[in-house]
């Protein structure tokens, strides 16, 4: 089961260019290694991307 508060802090971490707090790079969709979580984070940037 995904937790959608997780989802929702990556995905943003995502789309602003924030840090990784585990590499302290920038945060990129390949940094997410669970598929589930990683589609589901897919699927939030775009339903939160305007214009898409």
């Amino acid at each position: 089961m995904v937790n959608q508060i997780v989802v929702r802090i990556a995905a943003e971490r995502i789309m602003t260019g924030g840090l990784n707090p585990k590499t302290e790079k920038v945060y990129v969709i390949d940094d997410i290694t669970n598929e589930d979580y990683r589609v589901a984070v897919e699927d939030y940037i775009l339903t939160a991307t305007e214009g898409v």
